[in-house]
């Protein structure tokens, strides 16, 4: 019964990560080509900024439960798709640092250099996210872990 709880428990927060990140990842990466002036920007912003830094602490959350309930399963998957995960790491945090920095100047230039960087952390971490899932789903990792029920 207990596997089963934190199986349900597991499934849910990385459900819930996906559905809300996904509209911040899609915002953001469809934003270069759907807001075309500043004003549009800032709608496009707006929209992400109250929800980016929770949508975090899901995945924070997801993986902590991956780490607590099912240990060999987040063995497998961090060793055999770290290049892959350390990627969308590196997506996550340039697409943060880009919706932090970006109202701090003025600047257009600094503002083009953090829209693009927005655009190419959400892209990294859409993809490569992604990468990983569909690897999971094909049945491509260096692992094998069983769950019994």
């Amino acid at each position: 019964m207990l596997e089963t709880t934190w199986f349900v428990l597991w499934g849910a927060l990385w459900a819930i990560y996906f559905i809300l990140d996904g509209f911040d990842l899609g915002a953001a990466i469809l934003s270069p080509f759907l807001a075309k002036n500043e004003q549009e920007k800032k709608i496009v912003y707006s929209a992400l900024g109250p929800f980016w830094d929770a949508n975090e602490v899901w995945l924070v959350i997801a993986g902590g439960v991956t780490f607590a309930a099912f240990p060999a399963l987040y063995a497998g998957l961090f060793s055999s798709f770290y290049a892959f995960l350390l990627l969308v790491l590196l997506g996550l945090i340039i697409r943060n640092v880009a919706l932090e920095f970006r109202g701090k100047l003025k600047d257009p230039a600094w503002r083009s250099i953090w829209d693009c960087s927005l655009f190419v952390g959400s892209f990294l971490a859409a993809f490569f996210l992604g990468m990983v899932f569909a690897n999971i789903f094909r049945g491509n990792t260096l692992f094998s872990y069983q769950i019994s029920i």
